[in-house]
């Protein structure tokens, strides 16, 4: 009796430790993994469908799993940095709990790996971009006259631009999209903005993250870029405005150039077809900032 007792609380527990999966998503990282003796798999598409069912099966038991990104590369220099055997399996676990900690994950949700993996890569992306605009954010110098923080203070500065301009949309749930020409790339990140039950926005914390780091670093370098709202609101054509960054300021696009600017292919220069129930317009007006220019970093 006391055995079938702690058999029964054994299972119990089981059903309550969280797992992670650390997951080959495409062919090329896939076949790096192979190098390793210990790693079983030689067909990317039956590792997928055994992961699959795998998460199916725990899921099925009560468990909870999530899923995180696993980058041989990484995994290489994790071994190398801890001194861990790259051909053990233990090490690969060791290195996916690693990810659980400091990498992004997605849980999951039932879904097939189809519908998750998207949302998975697009979790890294965010990830990042989010690091790489924050360390070039703090590697800028102090204000040559003032000796503030120039990378702090464009980053509190550009808080209170994203409020303003949520504040002042009209009702609806607002997406945004930021673009800054970084030294190495194009920096692109994304906010939901959800309109709540009592007319609130409801943000998510690392998308806002993300999205400021990102405004601040197009303000304080004074790069190139822009920002565009698109305001959805049931039975009404979508409203969409935009911002050009110039000189480390938002200034806002006539409702011509907004039409231009969605309506004219990035790469090729074409014209588009401007999409149906959409209307093109001036953005709000945002109101002074409180910071005057001759000290905005």
């Amino acid at each position: 009796m006391a055995h079938t007792d702690q058999q029964t609380m054994r299972r119990a527990l089981r059903r309550e430790i969280a797992g992670t999966i650390g997951l080959l998503t495409d062919e090329h990282d896939f076949g790096a993994m192979r190098r390793y003796r210990s790693f079983v798999f030689d067909d990317h598409t039956t590792y997928l469908r055994q992961v699959e069912s795998l998460l199916k099966s725990r899921a099925a038991h009560g468990g909870h799993t999530t899923l995180a990104l696993f980058d041989p590369e990484d995994y290489a220099a994790f071994c190398a940095a801890t001194g861990l055997d790259p051909e053990a399996s233990a090490s690969r676990a060791r290195f996916t709990a690693h990810l659980a900690a400091t990498g992004p994950t997605v849980p999951y949700d039932g879904r097939p790996l189809t519908a998750l993996v998207p949302d998975l890569v697009d979790e890294a992306v965010r990830q990042a971009t989010w690091e790489y605009a924050t360390i070039l954010l703090t590697r800028l110098d102090p204000c040559a006259t003032c000796g503030e923080d120039i990378g702090r203070a464009a980053f509190t500065r550009a808080s209170g631009l994203i409020v303003r301009i949520l504040d002042s949309a009209p009702p609806g749930d607002r997406h945004l999209v930021c673009s800054v020409s970084a030294p190495a790339e194009t920096l692109v990140a994304v906010l939901h903005a959800d309109q709540g039950a009592e007319g609130t926005a409801e943000l998510d914390e690392g998308e806002a993250l993300e999205f400021t780091s990102v405004l601040a670093l197009g303000l304080a370098t004074k790069s190139p870029g822009g920002l565009v709202m698109r305001v959805s609101s049931p039975g009404t054509a979508d409203r969409v405005h935009g911002w050009r960054l110039r000189g480390g300021d938002l200034v806002p696009l006539s409702a011509a150039e907004v039409f231009d600017a969605y309506c004219t292919d990035a790469e090729s220069g074409d014209l588009i077809s401007p999409e149906p129930d959409v209307d093109y317009c001036a953005p709000p007006d945002l109101g002074q900032e409180d910071t005057p220019p001759e000290h905005r970093h």
